[in-house]
């Protein structure tokens, strides 16, 4: 893994997001989703839902999700019409079982690209079908160059407890080189205002190795996040996956998979470097991306609750859905999406039932990411000491300085943390280890 380590950044996922990877999940499954969806959920199992809009100003050279930079107000109308009409469809199956969502996550795209009319009008009708009153925590991401005033007002109004700002940078140059829609001038300002309402938590997101990054500009770009003082902040390394802008362009011009940004070992310095300065400052790190300023009040309930195996209502263009026990992914374009909902048809597209074993794996691999690893939680869910069940996968990490472990749980090291997301396929079944994530 140390050789791994050292490499250049070259094209394709690196995070493990999720388990078995999406390759393998398949059209042919699609049955099996809709057959859990039908079945009532399992008694413990908790509920949230990630509503997906896909819209933004521009699209950033290293995004590579879905989303439309050319949509009129009426085809954003009809797009959240389909939304509200996705999630009535749910709303009467028996995988809801009598549950209120503890979570909500508005993700994209930019959420906050919608008008305070249409962000409050989507969320009334939704509540009228299905009331979120019991919801722990409502995220809603946001690029800051979107927020006014008005807006921000009316995110407070839906009940959002947890405001996240995709800064990124706060250098101009970076932020242009990469095609981000914002520029440094709209941070602080969109920042001031959201604190001035009181949303209970703000997050600042900031990546580690965009475009144009220096030594200089990172740590620049560290410190002046952290004199805003955000409730958390969130580091990722820069990854480049196949479909973004970036890939293309390298493999166009120069025919090269290899990415024009800092090597790995570089890009887990600098997050290293942030969480240092940021625990001087005060800050805990609570997993391999975020540091939290006071973590007995400040908590990510939807990542928390995905990694232990929550049921989740993938709503949206290219959703990605949990239903118990069943992984599922709606339509990846707007067209074939928009004409299933349309027709009263939930809009999955592909799917992947997992045994035990594989559910197992998926939360043991994911919680990882916290840096503690509980023996007992897995002793009590799945009836597997998972000490015996990953002893080779163990005590080769252990002797890579990656973890540790002692009777009760498995401990992250700090450099362990920022790069276990190499380490987490020595746990993946031998059919999944080669294959693409993607």
């Amino acid at each position: 893994m140390s050789t791994q380590s050292e490499k250049k950044t070259t094209a394709g996922s690196y995070f493990v997001s999720n388990y078995p990877p999406f390759s393998v999940w398949k059209p042919d499954y699609v049955s099996s989703a809709f057959e859990s969806i039908e079945r009532q959920p399992h008694p413990e199992a908790n509920l949230g839902i990630y509503l997906h809009i896909p819209f933004c100003r521009k699209r950033c050279h290293f995004c590579y999700f879905r989303v439309y930079t050319d949509k009129n107000s009426s085809e954003i109308r009809r797009y959240l019409d389909a939304l509200t009409r996705e999630f009535e469809l749910y709303a009467d199956k028996p995988i809801i079982g009598g549950r209120k969502p503890k979570y909500i996550y508005f993700g994209g795209g930019t959420p906050s690209f919608l008008s305070p009319h249409q962000l409050t009008g989507l969320v009334e009708t939704m509540q009228k079908k299905l009331p979120w009153d019991a919801a722990e925590e409502i995220t809603f991401e946001c690029e800051p160059g979107t927020l006014t005033e008005a807006k921000l007002e009316a995110i407070r109004s839906i009940g959002v407890t947890r405001l996240s700002l995709g800064v990124e940078h706060f250098d101009d140059q970076v932020l242009e080189l990469n095609n981000r829609a914002h520029r440094s001038g709209e941070i602080g300002r969109a920042y001031d205002f959201a604190r001035s309402i009181e949303f209970p938590q703000i997050n600042i997101d900031l990546i580690a190795g965009m475009l144009g990054e220096t030594d200089e500009k990172w740590l620049d770009a560290v410190r002046k996040a952290l004199a805003m003082q955000p409730d958390s902040l969130t580091v990722y390394q820069m990854e480049i996956p196949f479909n973004t802008t970036i890939y293309r362009d390298m493999m166009k011009e120069k025919g090269t998979e290899i990415a024009p940004v800092a090597d790995w070992q570089t890009k887990r310095r600098w997050v290293k470097e942030a969480f240092a300065i940021f625990e001087e400052a005060g800050y805990t790190v609570t997993s391999a991306y975020t540091a939290v300023k006071n973590p007995e009040s400040t908590k990510f309930i939807y990542r928390d609750m995905l990694w232990s195996g929550a049921d989740m209502l993938g709503l949206g263009v290219s959703s990605f859905g949990h239903y118990g026990g069943v992984h599922a992914q709606n339509e990846k374009d707007m067209g074939p999406y928009l004409e299933k909902v349309e027709a009263g048809e939930l809009p999955i597209n592909r799917a992947k039932p997992l045994t035990d074993d594989e559910r197992l794996i998926r939360e043991f691999a994911l919680q990882h990411k916290l840096g503690r690893v509980p023996r007992a939680y897995f002793q009590e869910k799945f009836d597997v000491d998972v000490f015996e069940r990953f002893a080779g996968p163990l005590q080769e990490l252990k002797n890579d300085g990656v973890l540790d472990y002692d009777d009760e749980a498995i401990h992250l090291t700090r450099d362990g943390l920022l790069r276990i997301d190499e380490g987490l396929k020595k746990y993946f079944l031998p059919e999944h280890q080669e294959v693409r994530y993607t």
